[in-house]
């Protein structure tokens, strides 16, 4: 079987097979197949091995990526096209099978065996050459896959290997097949492979005589159609009521046809432009469907953009547009991560994300979702639902009433022109019902991932499909959002900035848009961290920057002006002159007391604008024991404070108070400043610290600040707004700020350089607060917050450090 081991030159093709005893012509282009070319014409006697590489895009000849069964050829050449490019004629000769490939500098060989062709069974192969003739006979003799002198061939009885090499030269294999038949020795398992072929060849061609009847079927219809349409067009031509519609309903009818629409519109449009046929053109009916039609053929059906699911390319552009929010990007990086994961999972179901930001106005709620439509290359869209009461503005109104129209989710579709744009459901929370229906309770299928993507518009009368698309939310008061809805969103908090992030957000974003939208020069319009410090805390407040950008731009346009009046030595901006520019300061954000004072205590509040301090004071004289309150407390703050004072009185022999005190003195709780309402629970451990050290006349440090809750046994509950609150502190040269131990999580949010300059007690029960405070005990170790120990056990976001974000 295996006979004359030796070693020829190897011309490497492309999936190029050459079977023995055919000819063909080759194009060589690479310079070892070229080189193997010439070696062979020249010392092997024009013999050389033809071997096909498995990766086709490969353009090095890599011996790991070449089949190791092939066919020896004589060679002869054609025609040179240059030094490296040649076309030549081939005839195969014999298969071999490669045992060694020699790479050597300027060509590649091959140690091969020369394969003989086995026959093993007689009878089977006498079969299967019948059967393969009886095919070829029956399927191929029409068509111009074998020439006329090769079917000739078939039917002189020629030897079942020739018939099998004929085939693979010919007939249109795969070339996987072509290698399998070059590989195969076997006679009859070569003509097993090609009878396979052929049936499966041969069922194809039963089920295109099936389809092709079907359309045929379908074309006499439509011909059928066609003749009815154009007498109904003569019989109206007579009558003088054919109008240049009948040329837009052709129109519609070839748009419709020549595009991916749904099967159930294409229904839809088709059973409407039969109706238009029978109306007559100056009748109102006419334009009601020319404007349904319009909406149904404008409507994105099947347009898709493609989304950007390069996470580092939206990092980079989330960042350009937004300082710090690491939260909210990290939550569309997975969404994106999860795109990229899927993109060839067919099994995923992409259900639309609905993500719902909350926060004050000003915080950039609405920018951030432009700029997540601008990183994940969607179209971006807004529909304000802020006043909407009726139903209709959602579903849309039925066909039946004049004036009808579909609902703004459909008409904000028909805008963005593609199926998966961003639409930003602006002031979701200020949405009302009346009796023209409940709007919340139609935005619950849009909103549910199960139900969108069959959402049903009244005006349209068919389901559209809202899967695709990618909804973003936003409300001021998560409150005021209808659970429902809630329920179908993911909440992601956009709470009030602080100092120090309003002071980046303006040297990074809100500086250079204004230099470039006043064409100021960036050295006129030099301003440190402490001057925009400054102005934020004396001439705003507010929880975001809208009210910053105002101030920073009145000050370009003065710079502006006095550059028009010619005057080109300009003062620099500091504290000392920012008057000249903004006027007198507005607000004193930095207040703290000049000394220690009995019955005075530093409480720390939350408020929409950020933290704040406030100076409790309490008072006594002689009275009933009655408590009064002033400076427009909220309910909370009045409950807070009789449940403070309800705790000192049963601990009374524990604090060293007499409870005579109580019987014979009336208390005063007073916060400042009395025409701001003030609420919230997270007053009551210096409520009872305020009380206290009035009873029992001890000053407590102004350089002391304290928040969290208080029960009627002294427990300490956890409270919200750790991270503005701190902040405050700091602001307001605090030293030490006693916290509930529950919030120790919480600090994870706070600045580094915050928490680097308090000492932050952790306490749990009023008792510890008020041995330290009042009995000088030495704060534990346990109850100080240990920055160091801190930061080395939260772990930082992995995916911002992975980025280099």
């Amino acid at each position: 079987m295996k006979q004359n081991r030796s070693a020829l030159p190897v011309i490497v093709t492309r999936q190029v097979y050459i079977f023995p005893n055919h000819f063909s012509k080759l194009d060589i282009g690479r310079v070892l197949s070229v080189n193997a070319v010439n070696l062979s014409l020249e010392d092997y006697d024009k013999k050389c091995i033809l071997i096909s590489q498995k990766d086709v895009e490969k353009d090095d000849i890599d011996t790991e990526n070449l089949y190791s069964n092939g066919i020896i050829c004589d060679i002869k050449i054609e025609k040179i096209w240059s030094e490296t490019s040649l076309t030549i004629s081939a005839l195969g000769m014999k298969r071999v099978l490669v045992k060694n490939f020699i790479k050597s500098e300027n060509c590649l060989f091959a140690d091969y065996e020369e394969l003989v062709d086995i026959n093993d069974n007689q009878k089977t192969e006498y079969a299967l050459v019948r059967q393969l003739v009886n095919i070829i006979d029956d399927a191929f003799t029409k068509t111009d896959i074998f020439p006329k002198q090769i079917l000739n061939k078939f039917t002189e009885g020629i030897p079942a290997s020739e018939l099998s090499d004929i085939i693979g030269q010919y007939y249109p294999f795969s070339p996987e097949k072509k290698q399998s038949l070059i590989s195969e020795t076997n006679v009859n398992n070569r003509l097993k492979i090609i009878l396979a072929e052929f049936e499966e060849e041969k069922e194809i061609k039963n089920i295109e005589n099936k389809i092709t009847k079907k359309i045929r079927n379908k074309i006499d219809t439509t011909q059928k159609e066609f003749l009815l349409r154009e007498k109904l067009r003569a019989i109206r031509e007579e009558l003088g009521d054919l109008t240049g519609g009948e040329n837009d309903i052709e129109n519609i009818r070839k748009r419709v046809e020549s595009n991916p629409y749904p099967e159930h519109i294409k229904n839809k449009i088709f059973d409407e432009l039969k109706k238009l046929e029978l109306v007559n053109p100056s009748s109102g009916e006419n334009s009601v469907i020319y404007t349904y039609l319009d909406w149904l053929l404008e409507l994105p059906w099947w347009q898709i953009k493609p989304e950007i699911t390069d996470i580092k390319k939206c990092f980079s552009i989330l960042n350009e547009h937004h300082w710090g929010l690491e939260k909210i990007k990290t939550r569309i990086v997975e969404h994106l991560a999860v795109l990229e994961h899927n993109k060839n999972n067919d099994n995923y179901n992409q259900k639309s994300q609905i993500i719902c930001f909350v926060g004050p106005p000003g915080v950039g709620k609405t920018s951030l979702a432009k700029s997540i439509a601008l990183a994940t290359n969607r179209e971006f869209l807004k529909i304000s639902l802020g006043g909407v009461r009726d139903e209709s503005e959602i579903r849309g109104h039925r066909r039946t009433y004049i004036g009808a129209m579909p609902g703004k989710i459909v008409q904000a579709m028909r805008k963005a022109k593609v199926i998966n744009p961003l639409i930003l459901l602006d002031e979701i929370d200020k949405m009302s019902s009346d009796f023209r229906g409940d709007p919340a309770s139609a935005m619950l299928e849009v909103l549910d991932t199960e139900q969108n993507s069959t959402f049903s518009d009244h005006y349209l009368e068919e389901t559209y499909d809202l899967s695709k698309v990618m909804f973003i939310a936003t409300a001021n008061y998560i409150e005021d959002i209808p659970h429902p809805l809630m329920d179908r969103m993911e909440i992601l908090d956009l709470s009030s900035y602080t100092e120090l992030e309003k002071v980046s957000i303006a040297k990074n974003y809100l500086v250079p848009k204004i230099i470039k939208a006043h064409g100021v020069k960036p050295k006129l319009f030099k301003l440190s961290d402490d001057l925009i410090l400054h102005i934020i805390n004396h001439y705003t407040k507010e929880a975001g920057v809208r009210q910053l950008e105002r101030l920073l731009s009145k000050i370009a346009r003065k710079i502006v002006l006095q550059l028009y009046l010619n005057k080109n030595n300009l003062e620099k901006i500091t504290k000392k002159n920012i008057r000249n520019y903004l006027g007198y300061e507005l607000y004193d954000f930095t207040k703290h007391r000049d000394k220690k004072e009995t019955g005075v205590v530093n409480g720390l509040a939350w408020t929409p604008f950020g933290g704040d301090i406030l100076q409790i004071e309490a008072t006594k004289f002689e009275g009933k024991g009655n408590l009064s309150l002033t400076g427009q407390l909220g309910d909370v703050m009045k409950e807070s404070a009789s449940i403070a004072l309800g705790y000192i009185k049963s601990q009374a022999k524990k604090f060293d108070i007499s409870a005579k005190v109580f019987e014979k003195n009336d208390i005063h709780i007073h916060v400042p400043e009395g025409a701001v309402q003030k609420d919230g629970p997270s007053a009551g451990i210096t409520l009872t610290t305020v009380i206290i050290s009035c009873l029992k006349n001890i000053s407590i440090s102004k350089y002391i600040a304290m928040t969290g809750e208080i029960t009627l046994t002294g427990k300490i509950l956890p409270i919200g707004g750790i991270k503005e609150k701190l902040i405050s502190a700091d602001r307001s040269k605090i030293k030490t700020v006693f916290i509930p131990a529950e919030n120790y999580k919480n600090l994870e949010d706070v600045p580094h350089e915050v928490l680097k300059k308090l000492d932050i007690v952790l306490v749990s029960h009023y008792k510890e607060v008020f041995d330290i405070l009042f009995f000088n005990k030495k704060i534990e170790d346990k109850q100080l917050f240990n920055f160091d120990t801190f930061t080395t056990s939260i772990k930082q976001s992995e995916v911002f450090n992975q980025l280099n974000f």
